[in-house]
């Protein structure tokens, strides 16, 4: 089969201009009657009037007693009136009809009770005092609502007020979701254990499903379709005429040559984009199969959201009568330069947090296959088109995927990768706070950089002085001259070679990496993991080029872990936890203290008290020592260093 080909590509605009112009206008939505009650949510299809008036009766707005304002005139302190009870004056509640013949209300403080036939009264009252007058809220026939109005939970009570009991609403937007590859497995059916490599749990239609929801449309997930243009053409054929607004077909969409989407839609309609110029998403379709618009959505996950973002959701907006949702933007400075391709708008991932009164982003990883990255992120920063990328830095804007209000509350982290700081993250949750860990793996160098440049609260560092045997001191004193901070001991753990469970090929040190037989996975350069191995193959007089994979990094002890689980390395050099999460073997070779590098103006403030506290807790120390191949002995330990 010939391979699709991005021919005529359209920016995000042309194609956002599209879906406006020329898919909109082929849907409308029927209105329903609900009951208000259930209203929440939906949009007005048309304009909703009151049918009475709240109140619809003069009521006393305060416990008193009601008068006729006129037989008040003159009271004072120096001429007090007598009210005769029960003809002049009556006593009411909050909210109690006024009796005939009053209008006005004076408050109970205000009143003495002379006997049982007169209270006396010191000032005057005026006409419709402490009086909720009828229509005061809410006039019979006034409009509550207009149409395209969304429903809050506010609504309900003004709506029952006003008499109105149902209202209708614009029928939510039927969109009809196609999952299709011949690698899919429903993971509701199938077993963990029997996945088998090669195959993929479909879960994309549940994101979107979830995400047409969450934008008040109605979804059918379509069974699951093999790679085949029959069969997708005859699932997409039960989009015409069964009512629906939209049909989305997952993961055939790129330039594959088992990806059928395109074709599909071409056959049945029309297709009007092939491509957009945008990253994570380029390979967007957008076209029509006979009078429903179509969507041809990319198989990796975040590409999805971020096609069905920028070009699903406005289309159901505008079918339901309202603006497209915007997200706050803030302005952010980027912890290191971020590249980008020319000729393609990109939307990069970024964990936020306030450091030194500015808001910096570190870029997560960007890979388009990658939920994580947006699951962890806190904010979107877009890169235009017609640059190269961002400079470490420079001011732009971010999109908030999170309340501003909690970059306060986000503790930012850089620096060496640990397992225990997943269990610091989830003990900051519960504790006093309620505080979020933000913590980017770039190694213990590129932590001290980045305290360095106070880009975070603190990093995460063991570098080994191999000169001496102590960790992080000598380093801090080198790259961090004259910046005062705090060396606080986490944890102690053990390092060694991560092997598949058995040990097939009898590894025993670091002195095998060399074997011909055996490949490895390293860390990247500058981790205090990377400076460990060096200086071992350095005590060993081993070349590193002699080492099958030695060029080859990932950025975290369970990503080595991983490599080895997977066969793609037979070792790695990295941490017991690591090894016995994925059960695998481990071959010791040092137990190495990991300490958090806390700058001193960052060290007294109210968030990183909590944090300091939260690791010397008893709940926090038994959670560490329940991953295996840690101490909690000098957990909490602190050198005060003024590097000089």
């Amino acid at each position: 089969m010939a391979r699709n080909v991005y021919l005529k590509m359209k920016s995000l605009d042309e194609a956002r201009a599209i879906v406006r112009e020329r898919l909109a206008p082929l849907q409308s939505l029927a209105a329903e009657t609900v009951p208000v009650p259930e209203a929440v949510g939906r949009v007005l299809a048309e304009p909703v009037f009151a049918a009475i008036s709240a109140p619809n009766y003069h009521a006393a707005a305060m416990d008193g007693v009601a008068v006729k304002a006129e037989t008040t005139y003159g009271a004072s302190e120096s001429q007090p009136r007598a009210l005769m009870a029960g003809r002049q004056a009556f006593f009411v509640n909050t909210g109690n009809l006024l009796p005939d013949g009053t209008d006005a209300v004076i408050m109970i403080e205000n009143v003495q009770v002379a006997d049982e036939q007169h209270i006396v009264i010191e000032s005057p009252a005026f006409p419709w005092q402490h009086v909720r007058r009828v229509g005061e809220d809410i006039v019979a026939t006034e409009l509550l609502f207009s149409r395209h109005h969304r429903i809050t939970p506010y609504c309900v009570g003004a709506l029952l007020t006003g008499g109105v009991f149902a209202v209708p609403v614009k029928a939510r937007p039927r969109v009809l979701i196609i999952p299709t590859g011949s690698e899919l497995v429903d993971w509701r059916e199938t077993p963990l254990a029997a996945v088998k490599p090669g195959q993929v749990l479909e879960t994309n239609s549940f994101v979107l499903g979830a995400l047409v929801e969450s934008c008040g449309g109605a979804v059918t997930r379509h069974p699951m379709v093999a790679d085949d243009t029959s069969r997708i053409k005859a699932a997409v054929e039960t989009a015409l005429g069964g009512g629906y607004q939209t049909v989305m077909i997952l993961g055939g969409s790129s330039a594959g040559s088992e990806d059928f989407a395109r074709a599909v839609i071409a056959e049945l309609g029309e297709v009007f984009v092939h491509g957009v110029t945008i990253m994570p998403g380029k390979p967007a379709v957008v076209g029509r199969v006979g009078s429903v618009p179509a969507f041809g959505m990319p198989g990796y996950p975040v590409s999805a959201i971020i096609v069905f973002e920028q070009l699903v959701r406005p289309l159901l907006a505008e079918l339901l009568g309202q603006p497209e949702p915007a997200r706050t933007t803030i302005t952010v400075e980027p912890t290191r330069k971020i590249a980008s391709k020319l000729g393609l708008e990109e939307f990069v991932r970024v964990k936020l947090g306030e450091v030194s009164g500015r808001i910096v982003a570190t870029p997560l990883p960007r890979g388009a296959g990658q939920i994580t990255s947006i699951t962890e992120a806190d904010g979107i920063v877009r890169i235009p088109a017609n640059t190269e990328g961002i400079k470490e830095n420079e001011r732009v804007a971010a999109d908030l995927l999170r309340p501003a209000a909690e970059l306060k509350r986000t503790i930012v982290i850089v620096g060496s990768h640990d397992n225990t700081l997943d269990v610091l993250a989830d003990q900051l949750k519960t504790a006093r706070g309620r505080l979020s860990l933000s913590s980017s793996h770039v190694g213990s160098m590129g932590g001290l950089m980045a305290v360095k440049r106070r880009a975070c609260h603190l990093a995460g560092s063991h570098l080994l002085d191999t000169v001496d045997g102590s960790y992080n001191v000598s380093y801090i004193r080198k790259y961090l001259p004259g910046r005062p901070v705090k060396l606080v001991t986490l944890v102690l753990r053990d390092n060694g070679l991560i092997v598949r469970r058995g040990n097939p090929k009898g590894i025993r040190g670091i002195a095998d990496l060399v074997r011909p037989d055996v490949g490895f996975i390293n860390r990247q350069s500058g981790s205090g993991t990377r400076i460990l191995l060096d200086y071992h193959l350095q005590q060993l007089g081993i070349d590193p080029a002699g080492i099958t994979g030695y060029g080859v990094e990932e950025f975290t002890h369970m990503s080595v872990a991983v490599a080895v689980l997977s066969g793609s390395a037979d070792a790695g050099l990295g941490i017991f936890a690591a090894a016995k999460a994925l059960d695998l073997d481990f071959i010791p070779v040092v137990t190495e203290q990991y300490d958090l590098v806390i700058p001193a103006e960052h060290y007294d403030t109210e968030n990183i008290r909590i944090l300091l506290d939260t690791i010397v807790s008893a709940e926090f120390r038994k959670r560490v020592q329940a991953l295996g191949g840690y101490s909690t002995q000098n957990t909490g330990a602190t050198i005060d260093l003024t590097a000089s």
